[in-house]
Order: C-alpha cells, then sequence, then structure tokens
C-alpha cells in the first residue's frame, strides 16, 4: 500500500495475529515499567544537577508499599504472557487430526514439495484456506529453516531427521517463504512462494496438476522396483517382518526395548536398516541410502503407512504386540 509504512508481514492467519498481541502485549509491559524509570531519571539530573550538601544520615528509608507493587506487578504481567505464550507454543506444536499432509524436502536451494494426490511443486506451495495443513519436513543436505512470515510460523528443517510444522491459512493471496538458516552461498535466493487457495480454486488446482498417481501409488511403483516385496510381500519365502498394520503399532527390538512404527522409524528402517532391528529376525536388510533420495523415501513410507490395519483393536485380551 502506498504511503502507508507496515511494521511487520500482513497477518493471513488467526494464530498469526494473536502471535502479534503477545508482541504487543509484551512490549507494553516492558515499556510501562521501563519508561518510567528513564523519565524520572532524566527529571532528577536537571532538577538536581547542582547537587546539595552530602547527607551523612544513612539510615534506611523507603516504601514497602511501592516496593511491593514493583514487585508483584511484574510478576503477574510476566505470568500472564508466559501462561499466553505457553497456550500459543502448545498450539503450534500439536496439528489437528484431520489436516492435509504434505511432505517437504529442502535441498540448496530449494523448497521441494509433495501432496497426498501425487502432485509436486518446487518453490511453490498450493494450500487450500480455512483448512489445517500439516507439513513433514526433510532435508537433503544441511541444516535449512521454512519460514512463513504472513503465518507467524518458522520449523528447523533437518537432515537425516524429520520435523514438523502446521499452519492454516484464513485468507487467499500470496505470500513469502523464506529460508530463516544461513544454508550456504545462496541462502537468500532460497525463497518460495505460498498461494493460498479457496477450497474450490484449490480442488481445482489439484486436477489440474493431477499426475495420475496419488503419493502412496507411486511408493508401492517403488516397493516393487527396488524388490521390496521379494522379502516383504504376502507370498515372499524370506522371512522379513511384516509390513500390514505396522505403521502406528509399538515393535518390539533386538535389544529389548521397544519403539513406534512411525514415519521417523520407517525412513530408518529404509536407510539405516541396522540401526534399529526387529526382535526375531537377523539384521540382514541390505541398507539403500545411497540408491533412494529423500523424496523416494518420502512416496515409500506414504505406501508403508497405507498398509495400517484401519479395523480397530480389540477392547480386551491380549494385543498382539505383547503376546
Amino acid at each position: 500500500m502506498s504511503g502507508f509504512v507496515r511494521l511487520w508481514p500482513e497477518q493471513a492467519s488467526h494464530y498469526a495475529a494473536q502471535v502479534d498481541w503477545l508482541v504487543i502485549g509484551f512490549t507494553g509491559m516492558m515499556a510501562m515499567f521501563v519508561v518510567p524509570v528513564f523519565v524520572f531519571m532524566w527529571v532528577f539530573i536537571f532538577r538536581y544537577r547542582r547537587g546539595h550538601a552530602a547527607e551523612r544520615d544513612h539510615r534506611p528509608s523507603g516504601s514497602l508499599k511501592v516496593e511491593l507493587t514493583w514487585m508483584v506487578l511484574p510478576f503477574i504481567g510476566a505470568l500472564v504472557l508466559f501462561v499466553y505464550s505457553a497456550r500459543l507454543f502448545f498450539e503450534a506444536r500439536v496439528p489437528p487430526a484431520d489436516a492435509l499432509e504434505i511432505q517437504v524436502t529442502a535441498k540448496q536451494w530449494m523448497w521441494k514439495f509433495q501432496h497426498t494426490g501425487g502432485q509436486r511443486e518446487i518453490n511453490t506451495l498450493h494450500v487450500p484456506a480455512e483448512r489445517p495443513v500439516k507439513l513433514t519436513m526433510i532435508s537433503e543436505d544441511v541444516i535449512h529453516s521454512l519460514f512463513f512470515p504472513s503465518l507467524r510460523v518458522k520449523q528447523d528443517v533437518l537432515p537425516g531427521r524429520y520435523t514438523e510444522m502446521w499452519f492454516q491459512a484464513e485468507r487467499p493471496g500470496t505470500y513469502d517463504v523464506y529460508c530463516a538458516e544461513y544454508c550456504g552461498t545462496d541462502h537468500a535466493a532460497m525463497t518460495a512462494r505460498l498461494e493460498v487457495l479457496s477450497p474450490s480454486d484449490y480442488q481445482r488446482w489439484l486436477e489440474g496438476a493431477d499426475e495420475g498417481r496419488s503419493l502412496a501409488a507411486q511408493g508401492e511403483a517403488l516397493f516393487r522396483q527396488f524388490g521390496c516385496s521379494g522379502c516383504h510381500g504376502a507370498a515372499s519365502v524370506t522371512r522379513a517382518p511384516p509390513l500390514e498394520g505396522l505403521y502406528g503399532r509399538s515393535v518390539a527390538l533386538a535389544d529389548g526395548s521397544r519403539v513406534v512404527a512411525d514415519d521417523a522409524y520407517l525412513r530408518d528402517s529404509i536407510l539405516l536398516p541396522q540401526k534399529q532391528v526387529v526382535a526375531g529376525y537377523a539384521p540382514v536388510m541390505p541398507t539403500y541410502a545411497n540408491v533412494m533420495d529423500e523424496e523416494a523415501v518420502a512416496r515409500l513410507v506414504a505406501y508403508l503407512r497405507s498398509l495400517a490395519d484401519p479395523r480397530p483393536e480389540p477392547a480386551t485380551g491380549p494385543s498382539e504386540d505383547n503376546r
């Protein structure tokens, strides 16, 4: 807007407005206690600039009410801000169960996005307005940081480890995306665009960008291409851990510990198969670290997630994991 100086990026979500109110409240509280100190300091400097005779009486003097007020009011203000900021932090770290999931792969110097329907984008992310979006992110090289200024959310993207972030954009529009972690020579050029569309426009975009196969279907093709079905398939004669219904279950390991089969566990099982060996199985699976990139691993993980048993587990009796 011409003639208008914007102090910070526009708000594209309800969460962004809450973060701004937190910043304004904290700044206002600090000003309320700091400004009077400097004002009175300059008043006293001007008023008593000529000095006076030395005062030899050093008996303590003061006002208990003033001292208590000076301690209690900042404490209450800080406590209110702490509770408010803790609620925002918890909200930002717990995505809704029905959030739209998108895979993000960072690489010097670009952002790559994969939708569950198989649509792929580079340096542009299309999302629907008024719907929660969950990003599962990983880096192929160094540490990056995905930053949406208009949404007031930011999350580091790490090599060898999945991180998550979610948001819900309220207003359609085009917003800037940056890398907020210095990642090399062209760090400043590692930018992207967030295209927030109305639900109907987003559906039309999905249909126009459809590649014919979902992310899970592409993962299934890789599952067969790399010979995974030869050991983990239902008709395989090789004894390997079954994958049907695995995702989200507790897995017993050879060292006596247990781990939940989430995205990170499935990724490590593909790239670092000796890291967490399943109890009762020999550590003979080869690594695919030099064969698959992170985008391919994300597709394969999406396929393995699709194999999860949709049927609820029995409410009584011993579970399969405790037998």
